[in-house]
């Protein structure tokens, strides 16, 4: 009889579902983010309805979740209570998404850490002891994150303008990625409905292009994401009492080199150097993460 598991990534601004069977993955599709921190509970639905449409409903038995913003029992039951929709049968599993990072990294204990729309880190020890540090949103913190570095653009390009500049090469760029033609303009976009945390994530990567240019504020800026998010990650293997391994991920993190050298840097100065970018996507944790419970369970 075949074992068929479903695994789901809900990050930001996508969700990233496989169909595995017989531990193979066989269906693989990616939808908006069902995430309802992000969506409404409505939009959430549909993405999920979307996602299960293309990957199979059939007889599923498991789904195993990692999502973002897992922070309480109450986001648990309340996103399982959306996917049992799909999967009526399913024993369901929720996980932070940093804890399906880590199990895509091949390893069972240490740090993962997310540099995507948001971040965090999450470790965990081989005593089953677990620790965590970020993950607050943006308006709390994200340091480090998508949304964090197209923030930090903006407030570039408008410091300029107070201070009577000319566009430099960042600000020209985050203009036309805008479609806006004045840094005054910037002000009204970013407070507007239509531009939210996913949006300025987005527009990141014109702080990455402008870093490989040679824009040295805007290296400066992947400078620092990289040392809070080493911070970060030295506190919760501290707290653990373990000094790796870590594993960087999300899409800032797994594209950004100059975050990357200076996230390696910062861990580095304090003895911390077994550190992995993860090379798949963290989705395909779950047959790690099923494994791990099973084995929990004998």
């Amino acid at each position: 009889m075949t074992e068929t598991l479903i695994g789901l990534d809900i990050g930001g601004t996508k969700t990233h579902g496989v169909r595995f069977e017989d531990g193979m993955p066989v269906q693989n599709t990616i939808t908006g983010s069902a995430n309802v921190q992000n969506v409404s509970r409505e939009a959430a639905s549909a993405y999920l309805a979307e996602l299960f449409t293309h990957i199979g409903y059939g007889d599923v038995r498991q789904v195993y979740v990692g999502a973002g913003g897992i922070d309480t029992d109450d986001d648990a039951a309340a996103l399982t209570a959306l996917i049992a929709a799909f999967a009526p049968r399913a024993d369901i599993t929720i996980v932070h998404d940093s804890r399906l990072l880590l199990a895509a990294g091949r390893v069972s204990t240490g740090a993962a850490v997310i540099a995507g729309t948001g971040s965090a880190v999450w470790g965990r020890n081989a005593l089953g002891e677990e620790s965590r540090a970020g993950g607050w949103g943006y308006l709390l913190g994200d340091e480090g994150s998508g949304y964090w570095l197209g923030r930090e653009a903006v407030r570039h390009s408008l410091a300029r303008m107070n201070q009577g500049h000319e566009p430099d090469l960042l600000t020209r760029e985050l203009l036309a990625a805008c479609d806006v033609d004045h840094p005054n303009r910037l002000i009204a976009l970013f407070h507007s409905a239509g531009s939210g945390r996913r949006y300025w994530a987005h527009h990141a990567r014109v702080v990455v292009d402008a870093a490989e240019a040679g824009h040295h504020p805007s290296q400066m800026m992947l400078d620092q994401a990289g040392q809070d998010l080493a911070g970060m990650t030295v506190q919760t293997l501290t707290r653990l009492g373990i000094a790796g391994p870590v594993v960087l991920g999300g899409g800032l993190g797994t594209h950004a080199r100059r975050l990357q050298a200076a996230f390696r840097e910062g861990l580095a100065r304090e003895g911390i150097t077994d550190v992995r970018i993860v090379d798949q996507d963290p989705v395909f944790g779950v047959i790690q993460l099923a494994a791990e419970h099973q084995a929990d369970l004998s």
